[in-house]
């Protein structure tokens, strides 16, 4: 897959950007995830995922404990699927194309205070799995999304504010104990299909 399309191109040549944009892609861009890039992917509590097919196109916030994206290969990664809202926006549009990008970010830092990068992005292939090796070490997971990298590349953190995190969700599943039913599940309508499941 090209780092850039004719779109890009076309507005790089308007805005004169080509050979900027060239030159941060050389420099940056890889098609595997270095121990450096492992080691914040894996630290991230959350991540935005990406995806799209035909007329749809959706972003989505996916979060868990830090170290619930699991750098498995240089060139793979998987993470797991909780129980959501049913609608498969983002597990659909993969299983109709397979192109995904994947934002993990740190707002802990500022740029210039010992931070190597504060925003990692990547690009690949994704796949779902009913069926998965690293099914049984998450708890309370549905199946697994395995994502083959295409590119990764630190991106500028220019406009990332810096905050704090208060407390994880406290509805990560957790080994040995329930996870509390989210506010949703309770509306009655909703509560009645749930319950016939």
């Amino acid at each position: 897959m090209a780092m850039f399309h004719d779109g890009n191109r076309m507005l790089q040549y308007r805005y004169k950007g080509r050979a900027v944009a060239d030159k941060i892609i050389d420099m940056v861009e890889a098609s595997e995830i270095n121990d450096d890039f492992k080691a914040f992917i894996e630290a991230c509590p959350f991540f935005f995922l990406a995806t799209s097919a035909h007329d749809n196109t959706d972003c989505s916030f996916k979060g868990g404990d830090p170290g619930f994206v699991r750098v498995t290969a240089p060139d793979t990664l998987i993470f797991p699927d909780y129980d959501g809202n049913r609608m498969y926006k983002s597990l659909g549009n993969l299983s109709v194309n397979p192109n995904v990008g994947l934002l993990f970010m740190s707002f802990g830092a500022e740029e210039g205070q010992g931070a190597l990068f504060l925003r990692v992005r990547i690009n690949g292939k994704a796949t779902l799995h009913d069926q998965h090796e690293a099914l049984g070490s998450y708890p309370g997971v549905n199946r697994i999304v395995e994502v083959k990298v295409e590119h990764v590349y630190p991106n500028c953190p220019r406009y990332i504010p810096q905050m704090t995190m208060v407390a994880p969700s406290r509805h990560v599943p957790k080994a040995g104990s329930d996870q509390p039913t989210p506010a949703w599940k309770e509306i009655p309508p909703i509560a009645e299909l749930l319950a016939k499941e």
